[in-house]
């Protein structure tokens, strides 16, 4: 029988999300379609089952490529790790942006303040921003140790226009500044994650990847990627609760603007109260600055309560961020029996920081709270957490079917119209999560809760004992 070298089983690609090992699966890094690359653990595997009935020259050879894709292996990544804190408090910084010059490689911290980054090579030099906080850079030149990056506070400012139509003016003008730019639209994907607990213990876990198309105001449609769910038995679950994500906007084209009660729109001095809380500045920098305002429905307005924060840029008008939260929000459930009380639900979108006068989504978090009311049982408090991140954006179409949010929308449906991919999820640097998100995740892997994606190993035949 003819010899062939082990090493050539393993060349193969995982086409699609990144480059992996093709001989056991272990995730590279980046995200190059249909490279080629095996990780070091198997070279060496490949090399100790070397048939000692080789030719010398084989052997050699054999080795000789080894050790240059051993070397090949080592450089295909570089991964940076930190946090991000604020320099005199020394307090973590969540959601800032972490970007590598001149690239489009780039990631937001966690809420924690800490960040994964995968570069093709060093030295890079890091661009460091968070709103409420001075720019700034950073080269490095070695992964060895993890970094710790502190970022100046900006100062805050009250400009000379403090009361009157001044927040309104602002408001308006960024209203303006989206309906004119909202033909502009942005490609790329999206990991959404969804956390439900109910009496503080964890129920439900969705995690998603979507092929996301937005604008500079919200999603405008999405194709699965790739998806996974994960539940224990409980008093309740939600069906579609990333409707929220995906049908919530600052501004809609399609909508009748007489009757909006949305903050950008022409009835924002109608339906809001607006306070100026400041101007947020760089002692030495030359642009006006990103002013804060605080926003509240006005006390007539009975049907519709919201209140919350925007960011917007003074000399592009540009949204930076945005956050919402409606104390008296109407969420109902398909069991007659069951009610929710106290219900409230909060959001916040974050824009890219650019200097463009329009820029795509970063990230958004939906999370509503509630006390659930159930016959014969404690009252139990609900909360459902879900985090988007956008990334790979950019402004080519890609052709992709993009299906537009529905009420008839299932997540779990949706979730299973894909075939699930366990390597996908694999040290994904797409998917951020939290120390605490860890545990939750463990959690449910430990119990096999993953069982309804993922195919169960088949039982054993019981031992009769005699």
């Amino acid at each position: 029988m003819e010899n062939r070298l082990p090493a050539q089983l393993i060349f193969r690609a995982w086409p699609g999300f990144g480059y992996f090992c093709a001989a056991c699966t272990n995730p590279g890094a980046g995200s190059v379609t249909g490279v080629r690359v095996i990780c070091s653990s198997s070279i060496l595997a490949a090399l100790t089952f070397l048939p000692s009935s080789l030719p010398f020259s084989w052997r050699r050879l054999s080795l000789l490529l080894a050790l240059v894709l051993l070397v090949q292996a080592a450089q295909a990544q570089v991964q940076l790790r930190g946090t991000i804190i604020d320099k005199d408090t020394k307090e973590a910084l969540p959601f800032a942006s972490v970007s590598v010059n001149k690239t489009t490689i780039g990631t937001t911290t966690n809420v924690d303040g800490e960040f994964s980054l995968n570069v093709p090579k060093l030295p890079v030099t890091l661009i460091l921003s968070e709103l409420g906080h001075l720019r700034d850079t950073l080269r490095v030149t070695s992964n060895a140790e993890l970094l710790r990056i502190p970022l100046a506070s900006a100062v805050v400012e009250l400009p000379e226009v403090k009361v009157g139509s001044y927040p309104y003016q602002l408001v308006n003008h960024a209203y303006q500044e989206m309906e004119k730019n909202y033909g502009r639209k942005y490609f790329g994907k999206a990991f959404y994650r969804q956390i439900t607990r109910i009496a503080n213990q964890p129920t439900e876990l969705q995690e998603v990847v979507w092929n996301v198309k937005s604008s500079n105001a919200r999603i405008e449609g999405t194709t699965m990627a790739q998806g996974r769910y994960a539940a224990v038995p409980s008093i309740t679950s939600f069906a579609n609760f990333s409707l929220y994500t995906k049908s919530y906007g600052l501004y809609d084209a399609n909508a009748d603007t007489a009757k909006s009660l949305a903050l950008l729109s022409p009835n924002v001095f109608k339906n809001y109260l607006l306070e100026l809380k400041g101007v947020l500045a760089g002692a030495d920098s030359l642009k006006g600055g990103i002013a804060e305002i605080d926003f509240e429905t006005r006390p007539e307005l009975t049907k519709y309560r919201a209140q919350g924060t925007v960011w917007i840029d003074i000399d592009t008008y540009r949204v930076v961020r945005y956050r919402m939260s409606t104390p008296n929000f109407t969420a109902s459930t398909n069991n007659v029996n069951q009610k929710f009380r106290n219900t409230k639900l909060e959001l916040e979108m974050a824009f890219q920081a650019t200097e463009a006068p329009t820029a795509p989504l970063e990230y958004m978090k939906v999370n509503l709270n509630s006390e659930l009311i159930t016959p014969g049982k404690p009252v139990a408090p609900l909360s459902v957490s879900s985090f988007t991140y956008f990334y790979d954006t950019n402004t080519t179409p890609t052709g992709l079917p993009y299906a537009r949010v529905s009420v008839q929308d299932r997540d779990l449906e949706a979730i299973k119209s894909v075939k699930y991919d366990p390597a996908f999820w694999v040290n994904n640097s797409a998917v951020k999560r939290t120390p605490v998100e860890d545990e939750v995740i463990q959690s449910f892997e430990k119990k096999g809760a993953f069982g309804t994606m993922v195919k169960a190993p088949e039982k054993k035949p019981a031992t009769r004992r005699r």
